[in-house]
């Protein structure tokens, strides 16, 4: 397939304002997709979407928020009448702390954004995709779901979350030309990181065996793959983007 193999599609890509998603976008725009900008931070998705081709737009949208999601695919669907990728992208870090001292906001706003975000979406755009028997769903998991950070056990636990959503929904749709598959990175450079302390960034950082972090393009990367039409053996499963620090 040829780097433009996306011309005609559409992606939604959530949390496109900045970092990994904006990235994301960036990346399949450049393959040749509309890309619906899905960010609460409209001005910000509004910026994004004006930088790139092929009548890409901004979407205002609550992850959290099952009515939000619904309203926003509604929108993309009146606007491109399909939808052929979905990067469920957005998420928060929350503070970095031990259990007994997260509260119970810290634990529901992880899970809300986080993993019933994830789900909000795919829920919403599954039916859309097997109307037209075809479909890609790019979820960003964390190496935090798989192997656990201390001092973000609400963080680690939406993430190992978005993990087992992705297996299960992988193996639901494997027959209806739907691939869906997570990508795991290890820590990246983005604004995330400044929810964080220094010393739980080095505490992330010193465990990859190529000592240092990854770039929003390097996870993009990956996403391209398994956004694209080449990706059609590969579901249900979960890539690592971790610099070697993933042992299984």
């Amino acid at each position: 397939m040829s780097e433009a193999n996306l011309i005609g599609q559409t992606a939604i890509v959530t949390g496109a304002a900045t970092g990994i998603g904006e990235a994301i976008a960036r990346r399949l725009a450049a393959s040749g997709a509309s890309i619906a900008v899905v960010d609460l931070d409209i001005e910000r998705a509004r910026s994004v979407a004006a930088s790139l081709s092929n009548g890409s737009f901004a979407v205002e949208a609550d992850v959290a928020s099952a009515e939000s999601v619904a309203a926003a695919v509604r929108q993309v669907v009146e606007r491109n009448g399909r939808i052929d990728i979905l990067v469920n992208n957005a998420g928060v870090a929350g503070p970095a702390a031990p259990i007994w001292e997260q509260t119970d906001e810290d634990w529901q706003r992880n899970l809300a954004i986080n993993l019933t975000g994830v789900f909000n979406f795919c829920r919403a755009v599954v039916p859309h995709m097997r109307s037209r028997g075809y479909g890609r769903i790019v979820n960003i998991a964390s190496i935090a779901g798989k192997e656990g950070n201390p001092r973000m056990t609400p963080y680690s636990a939406s993430k190992a979350g978005v993990i087992g959503l992705t297996k299960a929904l992988g193996k639901e749709l494997a027959t209806e030309g739907i691939c869906v598959n997570a990508v795991a990175p290890a820590v990246v450079r983005t604004r995330i990181l400044d929810q964080l302390t220094p010393e739980q960034v080095a505490y992330m950082t010193d465990r990859i065996p190529m000592k240092r972090t990854g770039r929003p393009d390097e996870i993009a990367a990956v996403v391209y793959f398994l956004a694209s039409p080449d990706c059609s053996f590969v579901t249900a499963q979960c890539y690592d983007a971790s610099g070697g620090r993933a042992t299984y």
